[in-house]
């Protein structure tokens, strides 16, 4: 291992050898975190995922192994065009990988999609809703979909409507909403079902600063019920403050992955996420 000046691995060693890290096997369902050594059983399992698109060379996403964790907020960072996106649409089931596997909740999402995607709570960085409905009659469809009986959907929907201030616009068509609202109606109808995994992209985008604090608290609440949250974001303050665990990708490949407290001890001197992030993403 060569090393620079000041005594530490030089940048393509600490590439390879200290951010580089991989999960373990898939945990099966219900697994405790003292059958694995793992903070708690794994609720999304990432093994050796890709895909290229057509007409390109290059893949936009690359072996990757990726493992999220019940009770985690996890931080999926990385420059425009690294791959989180593409990412996000493998696990919840809008792109079909070209080969790899993806484990929700211990289902595989590839031979069982449906099962799969009952587990999952998605929210896209830009929603596109049914801009003719109301926000309830919204809802409503969503909690239909999802087999939520009408008692429980009016009460959970009114607890979450409730941290977004959005209960005055519910009657109201969404072609008239904003984009802030869209996002918090988006956001509501993927927690109805109480799914194990929220995968969330860009969630913050549109959101007005005391929306973000509840939703922040929101999510830390959801994940203390044995649950987790999986989100990107080009927002580093965020998840330098909120997440449990940070995965880094750029160029479709996986660089970094662990606490922040790991990460600062792989970085080998770099304190903050915005240095780490810049030091593994630059050409």
């Amino acid at each position: 291992m060569t090393r620079e000046p000041d005594g530490r691995a030089s940048r393509a060693d600490r590439r390879t050898h200290n951010y580089r890290t991989t999960p373990g096997p898939p945990v099966a369902l219900g697994q405790e975190a003292s059958d694995t050594g793992l903070g708690g059983f794994s609720l999304l399992t990432l093994e050796k995922l890709s895909k290229t698109y057509r007409g390109s060379k290059v893949r936009a996403v690359s072996d990757l192994d990726l493992e999220v964790r019940a009770g985690e907020i996890f931080g999926f960072l990385g420059p425009n065009g690294a791959g989180k996106t593409t990412t996000i649409k493998m696990i919840v089931g809008l792109f079909k990988p070209d080969h790899g596997r993806i484990t929700v909740d211990g289902v595989d999402a590839l031979d069982r999609p449906l099962e799969a995607k009952a587990r999952i709570g998605f929210a896209p960085d830009t929603p596109e809703l049914y801009d003719k409905l109301t926000g309830r009659e919204y809802l409503s469809f969503i909690a239909d979909v999802f087999e939520v009986p009408p008692t429980e959907r009016n009460r959970r929907a009114g607890q979450i409507l409730e941290i977004f201030e959005l209960k005055g616009a519910l009657d109201d068509v969404i072609q008239s909403y904003s984009h802030g609202m869209k996002q918090k109606l988006a956001v509501t109808g993927a927690l109805l079902h109480r799914p194990p995994l929220l995968v969330l992209d860009e969630p913050m985008t549109g959101l007005d600063p005391k929306a973000q604090h509840a939703f922040k608290d929101y999510m830390r609440k959801h994940c203390d019920e044995g649950k987790a949250v999986f989100f990107s974001t080009h927002i580093l303050e965020v998840a330098e403050r909120l997440c449990d665990r940070i995965g880094i990708i750029n160029k479709g490949r996986l660089v970094a992955v662990g606490t922040m407290a790991e990460l600062r001890q792989m970085a080998a001197g770099e304190s903050t996420l915005e240095s780490i992030f810049l030091e593994l993403t630059q050409e």
